[in-house]
């Protein structure tokens, strides 16, 4: 069994020692294969490098000899332009040296010429002499035969062309000055009718009423209830409105509203209207009544300023100057209503100007314009023209606009020539048949009352009445009178004029002293 079990281990020895030997030998086997294929990559590697420096020692050589040649052809390149550049620095100095031979040549016959010129100038000199010579022989000479000296006869000949330029001049201007007045009167008379001719309204402007007509039945039973118990409707009637109210016995049917605020002259009449129709007069219902009528003049107001504005075709207008033009409509200059007036004059100051080639737009913008002082004056004191100016210039208007609302009645200086076309339009609106309705007589006692009162003055030489009695204008003895008796007279006259006439608007008292020196050529 011993023996057996022996055998079977001696055999699994030698199965195994087998089995390792043929791992041992292929192992060695692969290993010497992978050994193989190591060496076999190595060699690869090994010729690879070797070809690629060779390459790259190629690639270094052509670079190098491609650097070359770009370096030789530049340097070649460069060599041409030099031996170029010496060729012309060569050539010009040739032609410096030609232009240095020729400046000595010229130089040469430079000194020559001056010599001449030197010898030709003394000659000239010694000729001179002797003409200055001659000369002094010849005018002694003449002034012994004519007895008067050289200077005297030049002063007599220069006085003697300088009158008779003088005179040729003056025929020659006041020619001119014909020719251009009776053409510039023609022109003007043509612009100022065709103007009047293309504007025409069918009536005259309707005015403002201060006075309410009461129901001619009831007429005392009604005067009463207005004046209330103990006067007092009538004094909240006063009070509410600014106005003074004047019931009279002499005329039973009337009652007339005096104020100078055309604006709240229209809200009693309408308020005072208003309650004689309803029937309830009491303070409370006279306060509700005003006010109800100063929201409808106010809303009036707005509508009349624009329409005014639609009418002429103005833009950019200022709101307030559209509240002012609307209450114009409540104002009266000699019963001309003052809002048709100042569209009257708005429509003739363009048409003017369009005829004479300026733009009517501004001209129907100052025209418009040139009245809305009188719709504050009853608020501010002042000239009504420096009032509208003031208040365009507020408002962004124009500096032509202005200076025509301004100086339309001349209290300013006319700064373009839209100021005197404003008041060609304002004389043409205001002399138009039927718009105002002061009578030639009335008109021309005011005008001579004026005189009257300035020519009352000692000192005074001459007084005229301007500007449709606007302006007074006093010519006093310049000897009688001195700068400062002048301006007291001024004062005086002024003073005089306020105590015993009524005047709408101001009067311009204007003294002139001076003294003149007249001549005339016949």
């Amino acid at each position: 069994m011993v023996t057996i079990i022996a055998q079977i281990l001696s055999v699994l020895g030698i199965i195994i020692s087998s089995i390792m030997f043929f791992y041992a030998r292929k192992k060695m086997e692969e290993a010497d294969s992978t050994m193989n294929k190591v060496q076999e990559k190595w060699k690869t590697v090994k010729r690879e490098t070797e070809n690629e420096r060779r390459e790259a020692q190629l690639k270094v050589k052509d670079e190098i000899y491609k650097k070359r040649m770009e370096f030789e052809a530049e340097i070649k390149k460069e060599r041409l332009e030099l031996e170029r550049h010496q060729s012309k620095i060569a050539d010009k100095y040739e032609v410096l040296e030609k232009k240095e031979e020729q400046l000595d040549d010229q130089r040469r016959e430079a000194q020559q010429t001056e010599r001449k010129l030197s010898r030709m100038s003394e000659v000239m000199h010694a000729n001179e002499e002797k003409l200055k010579s001659l000369y002094t022989e010849l005018i002694n000479k003449l002034e012994n035969i004519a007895g008067i000296s050289k200077d005297q006869a030049k002063k007599e000949l220069f006085d003697t062309l300088q009158a008779e330029v003088k005179l040729a001049n003056e025929k020659w201007i006041q020619k001119v000055e014909e020719e251009s007045r009776q053409i510039a009167k023609e022109r003007s008379n043509q612009i100022v009718v065709g103007a009047m001719q293309r504007y025409t309204i069918d009536q005259v402007s309707p005015n403002s009423s201060s006075v309410v007509h009461l129901p001619a039945e009831e007429a005392n039973t009604m005067k009463a209830r207005i004046i209330g118990k103990e006067g007092r409707n009538i004094k909240s009637l006063e009070m509410a409105t600014g106005m003074e109210f004047v019931i009279s016995t002499d005329t039973p049917e009337i009652i007339t509203i005096s104020g100078f605020n055309p604006i709240r002259r229209e809200v009693a009449r309408r308020s005072l209207e208003k309650l004689i129709i309803d029937g309830r007069i009491n303070p409370t219902r006279i306060e509700e009544t005003v006010q109800l009528c100063e929201r409808e003049i106010d809303e009036i107001v707005e509508e009349y300023g624009k329409k005014a504005v639609l009418e002429c075709n103005v833009q950019g207008i200022h709101s307030d100057i559209v509240t002012l033009l609307g209450k114009l409509h409540f104002r009266t200059s000699f019963s001309q209503n003052v809002l048709e007036h100042s569209i009257e004059v708005g429509m003739f100051a363009r048409m003017i100007a369009e005829e004479l080639g300026l733009d009517g737009k501004i001209a129907m913008r100052a025209g418009l314009l040139h009245d809305i002082g009188k719709a504050v004056t009853a608020e501010v004191e002042g000239p009504h023209a420096i009032i509208g100016g003031d208040i365009a210039k507020r408002c962004g208007e124009d500096p032509l606009v202005v200076n025509a609302i301004s100086a339309h009645h001349e209290e300013v200086v006319f700064m373009s020539i839209y100021a005197p076309l404003v008041v060609i339009a304002d004389t043409i609106s205001a002399s138009r048949p039927g718009a105002r309705r002061e009578t030639l007589t009335a008109y021309v006692k005011r005008l001579e009352k004026l005189e009257e009162i300035a020519n009352s003055f000692t000192g005074v030489k001459k007084a005229y009445a301007l500007q449709a009695g606007r302006e007074i204008r006093i010519i006093v003895q310049e000897d009688f009178l001195d700068d400062d008796k002048a301006l007291i007279l001024a004062r005086d006259v002024a003073k005089k004029i306020e105590e015993e006439m009524n005047f709408p608007g101001q009067i311009k008292v204007n003294v002139i002293r001076e003294k003149r020196a007249i001549e005339y050529a016949r």
